[in-house]
């Protein structure tokens, strides 16, 4: 079915990140990285900016000036949340794009795994079945 609005993806795309921020070594982790990472989903199209450096989510860019950017379908950011899409194979295909300090994303991917169980957990927990992936 997928998300049925932007607010949705932002709970739980941007509540993803919200919860890595209440584990102290997550967190830390994070905020020594140091990056503004911008998220452009679309259908529904959200735009979600983590301000790593001071522990922040925000909908939209505001003033910040991402160092980093992903661009991909909400079903994709569904999935990679869920451990279902490898990173590098998605942006070789095409199903992520990304832009600005790839390198600086990719030092920060690898914490993301850490997160994957919380997610579904989460789906599991608000009775959204609907949107787990076989």
């Amino acid at each position: 079915m997928g998300f049925q609005d932007s607010t949705e993806v932002m709970t739980y795309i941007g509540g993803i990140f919200e919860k890595a921020y209440e584990d102290p070594t997550l967190a830390d982790k994070l905020r020594a990285a140091g990056i503004v990472l911008k998220f452009d989903f679309k259908d529904p199209d959200v735009v979600i900016v983590i301000d790593m450096a001071n522990g922040t989510v925000t909908e939209g860019v505001g003033d910040l000036d991402p160092d980093a950017e992903m661009t991909m379908s909400s079903d994709v950011g569904n999935a990679y949340w869920q451990g279902k899409v490898n990173l590098p194979l998605a942006m070789a295909k095409g199903k992520i794009k990304v832009g600005g300090n790839v390198a600086a994303m990719l030092k920060v991917a690898p914490l993301s795994k850490q997160l994957f169980g919380t997610y579904v957990e989460r789906l599991k927990a608000d009775g959204r079945d609907d949107l787990l992936v076989a």
